[in-house]
């Protein structure tokens, strides 16, 4: 089997291995289904918007065969292309397929005819500066799209093992290592970090120190405020201090949570303690106050920014969908270097609110910016789900993001195999000696799963427990119960086949409380079940949901069928309260008589805004 989405070098220091490609087979279920519609459904639905949006015809301007103005004024808009490969090579790899296989060479023979004879390659500049290079690092975002082609590269090579893609990038990357190089002829980096994890992934892919040695010297850089005070600041760019002394996280949130992924991958090749002591700083100033209870990331509109720690707006919330799959590939990579469950329970809260939040349940719609909170007739924020962007850069995301959904499920570590997400799928590995397993389970609607262990032989089987299930999980091996540790619990022993470990995960309904700082979220509760954060819209209400207060009861509800998907509900105890008329306020502490009792129906937070773009709150006043 080849490599996946990401292949450890063989010096790297982790305690987890990701599988190889092909090792987790998704089966009938929750997860099954998005996979499987983002191939069916969004990868074509992007395609056509690729073409709509004037997108592919910019590689036509720059080839020399087309004719016209250039589309779109943002100079990154070829990164909505490659990511679109990308998505598009990991779905050949888990399906290949010839209509799609045909799809993909057509674009990769386009943006080949672009590529100049000494690799440079940016259609936006090609066309709109001349053919002038790096004429702006802090916002040009030449190497930050040139990140993209060669993930790009990396996902086909490792899905078809053609060579067309791939060497397009190599040439790419050999041109920065020659210019941005120890010895290059020129001194910068990029005002928004990727290249560095893509050019870690092509020294896996290649085995060429160069690549590994130019993503040090990009990190190292960083911080002499090369890239000027612009109106953001220096801040923004994560350009504030050297990345070594960076034990705060802040700025732009993609750039910051992309950058710390790419310090993530160099810890993991060359062993580095120092980054990663660096990065666990950082995840602590990041989960500790500047994220939000969806893990979504980015408090601030004007800046696209983290903000301050427990600046946590709902309404006004930009949690950029982007950001979301930032903090997905910083999670995976910090739990292949260090095989901690803290890792995996933001994975899947990210996974199952903050990221899926961002794709419509019929695959062909998208949100940018994910707030908590929309109030009736708001002109804040998004104004509904959109097929397209003219910043693009969050649907080819989410396409790649579950392609490869399949490679991000389990790992192996010295002794066996250990699962942190759950989805119904077969799983066989090779962990020193085979192994193996069937996963059945309704998970997240339900709380059972059952993993039958295919492989004989002598290994351990991890399981994650989830955070929110520490203390009320159970865990049994053909009926017999064993103790559950936090973290997770691991099965060591000599399979025969065909055993079955079950775990059960209580999906009592939660309400959860934020701490006092958090200054938009105090007298509020929220919803949680299982890994599913709610969020009540008007659309299912019999009152005014900015009038109620929620008495404390909560209990699950009847499902409902939302964008042809049935999702399950949580029914909780509310108030009708009289807004006030006239002047809002009132002495302390003014409490007027509560009105009648009313239900307040919740969904899944992902499935909000599938029917009607209208009201929503994820924090409920208590």
């Amino acid at each position: 089997m080849g490599s996946g989405l990401i292949a450890l070098g063989p010096a790297a220091v982790a305690a987890q291995q990701p599988l190889s490609a092909g090792a987790v087979v998704l089966r009938t279920g929750f997860w099954q289904h998005r996979v499987e519609l983002n191939a069916r459904v969004t990868l074509a639905a992007g395609l056509r918007e690729l073409g709509e949006a004037g997108t592919l015809d910019n590689f036509r301007l720059a080839a020399g065969t087309g004719t016209g103005d250039y589309h779109g004024k943002l100079p990154f808009l070829d990164t909505d292309v490659y990511k679109w490969l990308e998505a598009a090579s990991w779905e050949l790899q888990r399906a290949p397929g010839a209509e799609l296989a045909g799809q993909v060479d057509e674009l990769i023979e386009l943006v080949g005819s672009v590529q100049q004879p000494d690799g440079y390659l940016n259609t936006y500049n090609q066309v709109v500066h001349g053919g002038e290079r790096w004429v702006d690092l802090a916002m040009g975002h030449e190497m930050y799209t040139a990140g993209h082609l060669i993930q790009a590269g990396i996902a086909h090579r490792r899905a078809t093992g053609a060579q067309t893609l791939y060497g397009i990038a190599v040439r790419v990357a050999d041109l920065l290592v020659a210019e941005f190089g120890a010895g290059g002829r020129r001194d910068g980096y990029c005002g928004h970090p990727e290249i560095e994890t893509a050019l870690v992934e092509l020294y896996r892919e290649s085995n060429e120190r160069a690549y590994l040695d130019l993503a040090a010297r990009l990190v190292d850089g960083r911080g002499r405020g090369l890239l000027g005070d612009r109106p953001f600041g220096r801040r923004y760019f994560q350009d504030l201090e050297p990345v070594r002394e960076t034990t705060g996280i802040y700025g732009h949130a993609v750039r910051a949570l992309y950058l710390a992924t790419g310090l993530a991958d160099l810890s993991l090749e060359t062993g580095d303690a120092g980054l990663l002591k660096v990065l666990r700083a950082q995840w602590d100033d990041l989960v500790s106050g500047k994220t939000y209870i969806t893990g979504g990331t980015g408090a601030r509109h004007r800046d696209e920014a983290l903000g301050d720690s427990f600046e946590l707006p709902a309404d006004q919330a930009y949690t950029e969908t982007c950001a979301a799959i930032a903090l997905l590939q910083l999670s995976w990579r910090l739990l292949l270097a260090t095989g901690e469950a803290e890792y995996a329970d933001m994975f899947e809260r990210v996974l199952y609110n903050g990221f899926l939040a961002g794709l419509s349940l019929d695959g062909e719609r998208f949100f940018y910016v994910n707030p908590l909170q929309v109030r009736p007739g708001s002109t804040l924020g998004p104004d509904g789900r959109q097929p397209w962007f003219s910043c693009a850069c969050c649907p080819p995301n989410v396409m790649r993001t579950l392609a490869s959904l399949p490679h991000l499920l389990a790992t192996t570590d010295a002794s066996g195999l250990v699962i942190h997400q759950y989805a119904a799928a077969t799983i066989n590995a090779v962990a020193g000696v085979p192994v193996g397993v069937e996963i059945a389970t309704g998970y997240p609607y339900s709380g059972t799963v059952e993993v039958r262990v295919t492989e004989p032989g002598e290994w351990t089987l991890a399981l994650r427990v989830p955070g929110w299930a520490r203390g009320v999980a159970t865990v049994s091996v053909d009926g017999t119960d064993i103790p559950v540790p936090d973290g997770y619990v691991r099965v060591a022993r000599e399979w025969r086949g065909g055993e079955v470990v079950r775990l059960e995960l209580p999906l009592d309904v939660r309400l959860v409380v934020a701490d006092p700082r958090v200054d938009a979220a105090r007298g509020c509760v929220a919803v949680e079940r299982g890994p599913l954060v709610y969020c009540a819209e008007q659309v299912d209400q019999a009152a005014d949901l900015d009038l109620v207060t929620v008495t404390g009861s909560a209990e699950a509800g009847e499902p409902l069928r939302i964008g042809g998907v049935e999702v399950p509900t949580v029914r909780l105890g509310a108030k009708q309260n009289h807004g006030a008329s006239g002047w809002p306020y009132r002495s302390y502490p003014g409490a007027t008589e509560p009105g009648p009792e009313v239900p307040v129906v919740a969904v899944p937070y992902f499935a909000w805004a599938n029917r009607e773009f209208g009201a929503m709150r994820v924090w409920l006043p208590s």
